[in-house]
């Protein structure tokens, strides 16, 4: 009854904008009309998408638009956050800073086809890195000057593998100069310094430099800081009568630790809570026992080699790009080129979460066999602190009774990206209305060097845990031998390496046809083309022959020969839209889009791969109404994703490899409609807020290995809502000569499963957040708090190992939670 309530309460909430907004007769002045609209005003202009920057009120799909302002007063967590409160686009915000799960209109992808931008220009041309995803080399920070996020319309046509993209634009200077500074802190360690400034070098030379530096101990205890690094942007622009040149820079050094599922219940008994040994909102299995994890297997000649890991690199991405952008006409054409050079390392060092937690004495019976084939006469195992040689004694049953596994993944890669666009755009005027139409070329050739090398470690229940040996005794005590080695029960149960270079070309074609003052069409096509080439390495398994322990038993071990690849997949994307305005306050607008994404580059560089390419039909149509500062947009939509590659490679306990794959194939369905509004009550008090409702579905699905898909078919999507929404009312006014804004949030995301069959639920979850900012004069001070009650939800559960048959649970005991209550504080200075 709760969360029906709390659906309803959402819904109400959008649907009271549209009301009020049809009533107020005297828009706001223009002045006003551009301040604090969150990019909702039917004034603000957008760029990505179209052919020539227009309204948002004015074109055919789905688009914000969010200035600088706007995205300080959100003030989100992290990007996944701030993309969030979008409508349309549910998110898992919960592993950290970056590398979080964005899903769009429910394409069940992880990154949900979204392409990051940077002033119209990817910084890599795939969605995805080795390991790493566009949020991690997009950050925000003072040199942003506004984020513009497309949902489906004509994304495919204007980025390759893209059912919405987001383009952040960047600060360019003026005639004035500008600098500002911002000191950020908050109730996580964190410790934040943003700074740019802008200006003129002479009359036609303009500048900019700007970026960040932060350290932060993160939202859960991991014993070590959690993110440290920083970011350094500058570009400079000269304006001649030929055109706009601007050379850009772009310097990114970051370590980003990785969170992941915890278990928050006991498997024996669901019932029992683990959270007086792993915290709910602070406990982590991340800890300093993991910063010096050895990692053994045997190279290409057969020579033993090992190396040590630091769990507190986490995610560190290094890269530098340089961009070069020219904008100028050509007689009637308007001519853009773009071009950008990225390089760049990973170096990555995570803790995944395996299977669930194990009752000790039956893991460790589980291993009594192999010890005594391995050690002799084995009287009994025992657990202790590993690296002891036995002689610290463990004792689970004086804690939960629980031991568990988890794998620590190490990988590394170089990775080059050289990408240039280059389009005309040219207005014809004709009998019948105006054309704008685009003609582009985008190219580049890209690649990557990558290699990963997996542990599987034995740990106790505990937040930041010590890791453990599973030691063999004889029957007067003695060591015999140890099932682990160093508190590494397995060795080496994933070993890949490979090499893949990249080359591909796209050629696009967008016009818009202004058929009458009402009536606009557009019609898109772009049709690209690949050749990936490269090798992965052959492994096979191995004993490294060290006869006191078997954690090196069954590792893998590189074989010395290459397995080659080359593969030329080719797509074609196109969009139709149409947009009508019944008056200047009253449009809609209906498109289809055709959006089929190839095989990634990595396919080239691994061992026997799937190649699929993948087709998504997005069918959209929307309604818009603006009063003043209020506005209304909703919109209805189908997407069809066909095939949907489902199989997965789950967890094998027992091998302690992925190596049990579990093929399923078959399409997803998802009808929705989604809801982006805001209403001013007065010119002080306002109501922003989005709503989604979907249903999105498995359908014909097969499998190979004897799974009935028949169950499946009509099922809800794996970790997807039917209902996510956020509602964010704000108050401004004036006291003592400052300017204060005081604001809330509340978001809500419904119920989801963490498996095919839906065995398991993730319950819906909720969070309330505020915030006041004070601003006098040039300077701004900012609190916001999130998640103020400490509302409990999980974002996923272990997707290693319940995908298929769930967690043995209605309701998941093992999974990613929501971060608890926490602050921030920040000052900035304007000149």
């Amino acid at each position: 009854m709760i969360r029906k309530k709390t659906t309803i309460a959402v819904g109400c909430a959008l649907a009271a904008l549209a009301c009020p907004a049809f009533a107020q007769e005297n828009p706001p002045t223009a002045q006003a009309a551009g301040a604090g609209t969150e990019g909702g005003d039917a004034q603000v202009v957008v760029v990505t998408g179209s052919a020539r920057p227009q309204r948002r009120f004015d074109v055919s799909y789905a688009v914000n638009a969010l200035s600088q302002s706007d995205i300080q007063k959100l003030a989100p967590q992290n990007m996944a956050d701030l993309l969030g409160k979008m409508p349309g686009i549910q998110v898992e915000a919960t592993g950290g800073e970056v590398q979080n799960v964005t899903r769009v209109r429910g394409i069940p992808t992880d990154d949900g086809y979204a392409l990051f931008q940077q002033d119209g220009l990817p910084l890599m041309t795939e969605i995805n890195g080795f390991f790493f995803r566009g949020d991690s080399m997009n950050r925000y920070d003072l040199m942003t000057k506004s984020i513009e996020v497309v949902r489906g319309g004509p994304a495919p046509i204007y980025a390759s593998q893209a059912a919405a993209i987001v383009n952040s634009t960047t600060v360019t200077g003026t005639d004035k100069t500008k600098v500002k500074a911002q000191v950020t802190v908050g109730t996580t360690g964190l410790k934040r310094l943003d700074a740019y400034q802008s200006g003129k070098i002479d009359d036609r030379t303009f500048y900019a430099i700007g970026g960040f530096v932060r350290k932060d101990d993160g939202h859960r205890d991991n014993g070590f800081p959690n993110d440290q690094g920083g970011q350094l942007r500058a570009n400079i622009k000269r304006v001649t009568e030929a055109g706009t040149f601007k050379v850009s820079a772009n310097y990114l050094n970051d370590h980003n630790v990785f969170y992941l599922p915890i278990p928050t219940a006991d498997p024996r008994n669901p019932s029992v809570s683990l959270d007086p040994y792993i915290d709910y909102f602070k406990g982590t299995l991340n800890s300093p026992a993991l910063r010096n994890v050895p990692q053994k297997y045997l190279d290409g000649t057969g020579a033993l080699q090992t190396d040590r890991r630091d769990l507190a690199n986490g995610r560190h991405l290094e890269y530098a790009n340089i961009g070069l952008q020219y904008d100028g006409d050509l007689g009637p054409w308007q001519l853009s080129v773009k071009g950008g050079l990225t390089k760049g390392s990973l170096d990555f060092d995570a803790f995944y979460s395996t299977s669930n937690p194990a009752d000790a004495r039956t893991f460790a019976n589980g291993f009594l066999a192999a010890a005594k084939t391995a050690f002799g006469p084995v009287d009994h195992l025992g657990y202790a602190y590993a690296g002891t040689n036995g002689s610290q004694a463990y004792d689970p049953s004086g804690a939960s009774g629980l031991v568990m596994q988890g794998q620590y993944r190490a990988a590394g890669a170089d990775f080059r990206s050289n990408q240039v666009d280059v389009n005309v755009t040219r207005n014809f005027q004709t009998g019948m209305g105006s054309h704008d139409v685009k003609a582009g070329f985008y190219g580049s050739v890209y690649g990557t060097t990558s290699k990963s090398v997996y542990n599987d470690m034995l740990i106790e229940v505990q937040s930041r845990p010590r890791t453990l040996d599973l030691v063999a005794y004889g029957a007067n005590g003695a060591v015999l031998g140890s099932v682990t080695d160093n508190g590494v029960l397995r060795y080496t149960t994933t070993l890949n390496q490979g090499d893949v270079h990249a080359r591909m070309g796209a050629l696009y074609l967008n016009d818009t046809w202004d058929l009458t003052e009402r009536l606009r069409l557009d019609a898109g096509v772009r049709t690209e083309r690949y050749r990936y080439e490269g090798y992965a390495l052959l492994t096979r398994q191995a004993n490294l022959g060290d006869a006191a322990t078997l954690a090196d038993d069954t590792t893998r071990a590189f074989t010395g020969q290459r397995q080659a690849h080359v593969y030329t997949p080719h797509t074609t994307n196109w969009t139709l839209g149409a947009n009508y305005d019944f008056s200047p306050r009253l449009g809609g607008y209906a498109r289809i889009s055709h959006l089929e994404v190839p095989p990634t580059m990595n396919v080239a560089s691994t061992v026997d791969p799937l190649v699929l390419t993948t087709k998504a039909d997005q069918y959209e149509a929307g309604f818009k109404a603006t009063f003043g500062r209020s506005y209304l947009y909703v919109t209805g939509f189908y997407t069809e994703f066909n095939p949907l590659n489902a199989s997965f490679a789950a967890f094998n306990p027992v091998t302690g490899r992925n190596d049990q794959t579990v093929p399923f194939f078959g399409k997803a369905v998802v009808r929705g409609a989604e809801a982006d509004g805001a209403w001013y009550v007065t010119d002080r008090f306002a109501v922003h807020a989005s709503l989604t409702l979907q249903d999105p579905q498995y359908r014909n699905f097969v499998s190979a290995t004897g799974a009935d898909p028949s169950k499946v078919v009509g099922n809800q999507i794996i970790r997807e809502p039917k209902v996510f929404g956020n509602v964010r009312p704000s108050y401004s006014f004036s006291a003592a000569g400052n300017q204060v804004d005081v604001y809330g949030s509340y978001a809500y995301t419904g119920k989801r499963y963490v498996d095919f069959f839906m065995a398991t639920e993730l319950p819906a979850y909720h969070s309330l957040g505020a915030g006041i900012t004070v601003t006098r004069g040039d300077w701004q001070f900012q609190l916001t708090g999130d998640n103020l009650t400490n509302a409990k939800g999980l974002t996923e559960g272990n997707t290693r190992t319940d995908t298929l048959a769930g967690q043995g649970s209605s309701t998941a005991i093992y999974g990613r939670p929501v971060f608890g209550r926490s602050g921030r504080f920040s000052i900035s200075k304007a000149w």
